[in-house]
């Protein structure tokens, strides 16, 4: 994308490498550039779980050393009125949310963009996201990052064309280790500083413990897709679908000592229904049921149904399926070859080629048997 000289931009700076090397990128070009920080979370009693804190202080410490002001905003009440609120109701319903989705549409390029572009006044409004914007036929288009382990197009579905004229994403043409080398060439602290993942502010290893304020953990029984009683959980918050690790359940007698995956949740019942091995017939599905779905470019008519590509996950290879139409709001999905773990509340995103289409909510899956 070419930007006019003398333009303003505004960085969201997280305190890590990417959006620091974002910043130093934008600066280098001579534009006229200042960093924001968003706090999304009250500390209080749960400094062992957030980070924010520490976060700041390398913020600070860049927007130094590159000589950029920083602007600070509290964006905690908007964070939990939009995003954790539905992420604990999501929890116990069952199901497995993606709050940095959310995360991205109500709070980083809602609330936060929207500061940037009416209070702040800046022409233009950056984050260190690994996607590419693309110009054409005065549209502007989503593309993956050149990174593919990297590329985070799957966290920006729901973002909209007319944002995108007033986005960068100056890391997309970039790999991770180009950003690092970068970061150790201008002598960034946070150079080596690990990447931050999970709920915008827990790492996931904290992430059940913290859950645990907010639901109440109510044991049940472990059970077979046959129905025996094989073990124990310790909610069903903690788990999700295709999950092996945690469940505590050791050799059986009679069973091949193969690995034991979560299949299934029974609500009402309280129970966790697992089966063996990772390709087994009950974790598999050969597509799915889409809700509230959103086209990055609405203007362009879709016609149903259409093959694509894609994720039902983040880092996973690309899916070939095909399209239908339902209604307005839901579309199904029948995938090329039947594919494990499919998780109703994540999102499920669509490709052609390079170009993120948009995406939706998983509603439910289509499963093998």
């Amino acid at each position: 994308m070419i930007i006019r000289k003398n333009k303003k931009i505004i960085v969201a700076m997280s305190g890590g490498v990417d959006s620091s090397v974002t910043a130093w990128i934008l600066k280098n070009k001579k534009y006229e550039v200042e960093g924001i920080f968003m706090k999304n979370w009250e500390e209080d009693d749960t400094e062992e779980y957030c980070n924010s804190a520490k976060d700041l202080f390398d913020a600070i410490n860049v927007c130094k050393k590159l000589n950029i002001y920083l602007h600070k905003i509290n964006l905690s009440e908007e964070y939990w009125e939009t995003v954790f609120k539905d992420f604990l109701n999501q929890h116990k319903q069952g199901k497995t949310p993606n709050p940095d989705i959310l995360c991205n549409k109500e709070i980083k390029f809602k609330c936060l963009f929207n500061y940037a572009i009416q209070e702040l006044k800046a022409n233009y409004f950056a984050t260190g996201h690994y996607a590419r914007i693309k110009r054409k036929n005065k549209q502007y288009f989503l593309l993956k990052g050149i990174d593919v382990k990297k590329d985070q197009t799957y966290f920006l579905y729901t973002l909209n064309d007319i944002q995108l004229e007033k986005i960068l994403f100056p890391l997309g043409d970039l790999k991770k280790k180009e950003v690092r080398r970068i970061a150790e060439k201008i002598n960034l602290e946070v150079a080596n500083k690990k990447d931050s993942t999970g709920i915008c502010f827990i790492e996931p290893k904290k992430i059940k413990k913290f859950l645990n304020r907010y639901l109440d953990d109510k044991k049940g029984d472990i059970v077979t897709t046959s129905g025996k009683i094989i073990g124990e959980h310790n909610g069903l918050f903690y788990y999700t679908l295709g999950q092996r690790k945690g469940l505590r359940i050791g050799g059986i007698k009679g069973q091949y000592n193969i690995p034991w995956y979560v299949v299934d949740k029974k609500i009402k019942k309280n129970i966790l229904v697992v089966a063996q091995g990772s390709y087994n017939k009950h974790l598999m599905s050969i597509g799915l049921i889409a809700k509230n779905i959103h086209w990055i470019n609405s203007k362009n008519k879709i016609i149903y149904p259409f093959s694509c590509m894609i994720k039902t996950r983040y880092h996973q290879k690309d899916i070939n399926c095909s399209i239908e139409y339902l209604n307005n709001t839901h579309i199904k999905i029948i995938f090329q070859n039947p594919v494990p773990a499919v998780t109703p509340g994540q999102s499920v995103v669509l490709y052609l080629s390079e170009v993120c289409m948009g995406g939706g909510i998983i509603e439910s899956r289509l499963p093998l048997l």
